[in-house]
């Protein structure tokens, strides 16, 4: 909606009535002639005594203009003439006369103030004026920006928004500045927060601009709808996630306990709610796949896509989503992920995980059947599983506690791991074609004997390497499996569950993630 649809019929009632009282006495009304600046004389259809009043439209609005100081009327010319210096219409617009003609047979004559036929005219003027109003008020209930009341509940109720009430929690959150971060940070309305395991979530409801030099800012938040009533109350310090990161806002609190709220959610909180709703909507929009990423408990840490800046760019058709998120819910997120995503689009979820696969050898009592033989398996692994699940980012896998869990089944007399493999998340593999297939490339036809050339051709090719985004591969790194000292563990340690498989990784907290089948379980009876 713009200022030209924002009244779908604008009319005011004294023109209303002009145009009756024009009518009753055998005028003319609303004779439309369009205007061209380079004319000033403008004749009517009809012979005139006089006219009563000129509408049209100026600066794009609808405009009305007084006689005797815009126009005057020409009789010998039967014309309208635009005075210099007056206000005048648009260019290449219609505007609209209401005039006398100099003869009429009407019977009605007296239009004066008081009158009975000016009286009637007024009256169903009246009327008429306020039909108008109640169709613009009609056609503005249809429109997320200009309803109001239970007809702006009704529009939101589309998107499946819902006005929230007094019985939702509200507060402040507190938002922290980067400190290599300069200059203004908005923060706008409607960003979502949660608590660090998604106990209940909540949104800003108005705008903050976190001024250059300012270090933190507080936000009025509400619960959201899921969490109203005493869901939505939460300690302090609690509120520390966002749905999805703003540039410049290095972390995020609530120095306060959330309380119930003392009134509804206004018209203006409703609408933000509501756009951005409707900005998530789009099929493979960067909003709908970091809602969705939300709504399965995981954070948008970091993307990649066409259109970022150039260390943040991905090849045409993809994108990349680096997210934060407990490992057994990885398989969701990349689910609601791909069925997010706009057809075409490759979308690669990636994650800070450190995976590891324990080689066993365990003893079991003689007898078990085949059967009996894969059920323990089965229950060695769900153990470790049940072990590692436990554990959170930045939390390292012990072997002592990893061997526990591998002998707990009661049918296990015995374990030993006898090897650990480990891997990394690829988070900063070349994209698109090999260094070593740009090099090749670049060198194949050069002549020989040129070192100069062999060297400016290579300075090229790596001029011209970008950061690439993370290819959702995973790296072998054997020197993530470490003994108490931090170096990488040996055999013996390995053997003696003296080791543990590191998360952290270039100083960040990683998870550690089990790769744990049948197949690396060798059961041995006696």
């Amino acid at each position: 909606m713009n200022g030209d649809t924002r009244n779908l019929i604008e009319r005011p009632y004294q023109e209303i009535v002009d145009d009756i009282l024009t009518a009753v006495v055998g005028g003319v009304v609303n004779e439309p002639i369009i205007f061209d600046v380079k004319e000033d004389l403008y004749p009517l259809a009809e012979p005139a005594r006089e006219i009563r009043g000129i509408t049209g439209t100026r600066a794009r609005a609808r405009h009305s203009f007084h006689k005797e100081i815009d126009f005057l009327f020409s009789e010998g010319d039967n014309a309208v003439v635009w005075q210099p210096g007056g206000q005048r219409p648009d260019d290449e617009t219609t505007f609209y006369v209401d005039y006398f003609r100099r003869e009429s047979d009407s019977p009605l004559t007296d239009i004066n103030v008081g009158s009975v036929t000016r009286t009637l005219s007024e009256a169903i003027g009246r009327e008429i004026a306020t039909v108008y109003q109640q169709i613009n008020q009609a056609y503005l209930s249809a429109f997320i920006e200009t309803a109001e009341g239970t007809s702006l509940d009704l529009v939101v109720a589309i998107l499946g928004v819902v006005r929230h009430t007094r019985d939702h929690a509200v507060g402040l959150a507190t938002f922290f500045r980067d400190p290599d971060v300069e200059g203004n940070i908005t923060i706008p309305e409607g960003v979502v927060l949660t608590t660090e395991k998604g106990e209940a979530s909540f949104i800003t409801t108005q705008q903050r601009t976190l001024q250059r030099g300012q270090v933190r800012i507080d936000v009025p938040i509400r619960a959201g709808e899921d969490f109203k009533g005493e869901a939505g109350k939460v300690e302090a310090g609690k509120i520390t996630t966002l749905a999805a990161p703003i540039a410049g806002i290095a972390r995020v609190t609530n120095f306060e306990a959330t309380f119930l709220g003392a009134k509804d959610e206004s018209d203006e909180e409703l609408r933000a709610r509501a756009r951005a709703v409707l900005r998530a909507l789009g099929k493979g929009t960067l909003a709908a796949l970091a809602r969705v990423i939300f709504e399965g408990r995981g954070e948008l840490v970091e993307y990649w896509d066409p259109s970022g800046p150039p260390a943040k760019q991905s090849p045409l058709g993809t994108v990349t989503l680096l997210v934060e998120a407990e490992p057994e819910r990885f398989p969701s997120l990349q689910a609601a992920v791909h069925e997010t995503r706009a057809a075409g689009v490759l979308a690669t979820l990636v994650a800070r995980y450190v995976f590891f696969k324990p080689r066993v050898r365990a003893r079991i009592a003689a007898g078990l059947t085949a059967a009996g033989k894969d059920k323990v398996k089965g229950e060695i692994i769900a153990a470790a599983q049940a072990y590692v699940d436990g554990l959170t980012a930045g939390e390292p896998a012990e072997g002592g506690e990893l061997l526990a869990a591998i002998q707990s089944p009661k049918e296990v007399s015995d374990a030993l791991i006898v090897d650990v493999m480990a891997w990394r998340s690829d988070l900063a593999a070349p994209g698109g074609e090999s260094l070593s297939d740009a090099l090749t490339a670049a060198v194949s036809g050069l002549p020989s004997g040129d070192p100069d050339a062999l060297r400016a051709a290579i300075d090229q090719i790596l001029d011209q390497r970008a950061p690439a985004p993370p290819g959702g591969r995973r790296i072998p790194d054997r020197s993530l499996v470490q003994d108490a000292a931090g170096e990488r563990a040996a055999d013996e340690d390995i053997e003696a569950g003296e080791f543990f498989v590191a998360a952290q990784v270039l100083g960040e907290d990683w998870w550690v993630v089990l790769d744990f089948e049948p197949a690396d379980i060798v059961l041995e009876e006696g």
